[in-house]
């Protein structure tokens, strides 16, 4: 899954009524332990790929934490050093410049990535990304804000982890969807690639949301008529450009659906018979184990909660994690328009998804425009295997492949 503790916490920064968030630690995938031996050169070398059609100049950055002990958060220059920011103020002190230059049309430019790095690579078009410190930690771009300085600025970025297990490198739309881009991992059995779009895939999202009342408003486009992005629906409510009941209903008949019914979970594939029991009782989902014992009580979420997956839906990520993986399963099915039509949940049949009352179009439709299916469209599009990632535990290099805005 996209592990919420990305850059402190995904979503969990600090000094919120600033333009941007405050985070604390990189935005990262959850992995397993590390061996004992590493795996994988010191220095990844990550290659991006220009094919954007775009003329425009292209900058890189390479932000995440140093994942071992005391390590700190910081960048990566292009030869793979990393640094610690310094210390940052109130109010925001400006980071200093640590664009790598890009790809010009066309082109590539091979980075390396250190072991025991976790974070972001981002990319923008035109203009440089501008990038805060405070005590606290990185703010960074969050262009929903009314206040951002990036909010006018073409970018977007893949998220990365790579340990002694190896490298975990996705896309991601999870915040929004802009600069349409591949990920891939080679190996000793070859190159593994995610994330590419059909031909017009970004149009055919672009115009898709366009056609849809609710969805209409969170693609934002920039004086020049460039369209930016489209923004994910928990940002464009955030941004008061999407009704921020908008799922309200369905949760409140989805909710009710178990009142006289028994809602199943079964959280791991791998273990069939790991399964829980619940029942709606008020407001509150109830679930029980196989022995009838209260394992979970998961109280009506909001829409807000749903797209986030925040909430009424966090849990501490501890053994024997029966809460978390109740709670993450019952807000896919929420995002995902399959609770309240089914009894078993995961529900992992994709035909099934976004048939509910108040479909998530925007996820809906950039699955349907990915070459492979596979997308970040909300924070576990990991459950079920829907997710744009490649890894490899023995890695030779990686890529980062900016694909064409039309085709």
């Amino acid at each position: 899954m996209r592990n919420k503790q990305l850059f402190g916490g995904r979503f969990g920064g600090v000094l919120r009524g600033l333009a941007t968030l405050v985070l604390a630690l990189p935005v990262t995938l959850a992995v397993p332990p590390s061996p004992a031996a590493a795996v994988g050169p010191a220095l990844l070398p990550v290659t991006v790929t220009n094919n954007s059609g775009r003329s425009e100049a292209v900058h890189l950055y390479i932000l995440g934490t140093d994942i071992r002990p005391g390590g700190g958060l910081g960048y990566v220059n292009a030869a793979g050093t990393f640094t610690r920011w310094p210390a940052g103020g109130l109010p925001p002190t400006p980071a200093p410049d640590v664009a790598i230059p890009g790809p010009s049309r066309g082109g590539s430019v091979t980075v390396r990535v250190p072991r025991f790095i976790s974070g972001r690579m981002y990319f923008s078009f035109g203009r440089k990304l501008d990038f805060r410190l405070t005590p606290d930690g990185l703010v960074q771009p969050a262009p929903w804000a009314g206040a951002d300085p990036n909010r006018d600025i073409l970018f977007d970025w893949s998220e990365f982890t790579y340990n002694d297990a190896g490298i975990w490198l996705n896309s991601t739309q999870v915040d929004h969807f802009a600069v349409p881009h591949a990920v891939a991992v080679t190996d000793a059995q070859g190159t593994r690639k995610t994330g590419e779009l059909v031909a017009n895939g970004r149009a055919n999202v672009i115009n898709g949301l366009r056609a849809q009342p609710a969805f209409a408003r969170s693609v934002v486009t920039r004086s020049d008529g460039t369209v930016l992005r489209v923004l994910a629906p928990g940002k464009a409510a955030e941004a008061g450009l999407m009704d921020p009941r908008y799922l309200d209903a369905y949760i409140t008949s989805a909710w009710q659906a178990y009142t006289g019914r028994t809602l199943t979970v079964v959280p791991r594939s791998a273990e069939p018979n790991r399964r829980f029991f619940g029942r709606t009782v008020g407001t509150n989902m109830v679930f029980t184990d196989s022995t009838g014992a209260r394992v979970a009580t998961v109280a009506k979420p909001t829409t807000s909660n749903v797209w986030g997956c925040d909430g009424v839906f966090n849990a501490p990520n501890v053994a024997p994690f029966i809460e978390p993986e109740i709670k993450r399963t019952l807000c896919t099915a929420l995002v995902r328009g399959t609770l309240g039509r089914y009894d078993v949940e995961p529900n992992l049949t994709a035909a099934n998804f976004y048939r509910n009352s108040a479909p998530n179009h925007y996820s809906r439709l950039i699955h349907a425009n990915m070459v492979d299916g596979r997308a970040y469209g909300f924070p576990y599009d990991d459950v079920g295997g829907f997710e744009s990632l490649v890894h490899s535990g023995d890695p030779r290099s990686a890529a980062v492949i900016l694909t064409p805005f039309q085709s």
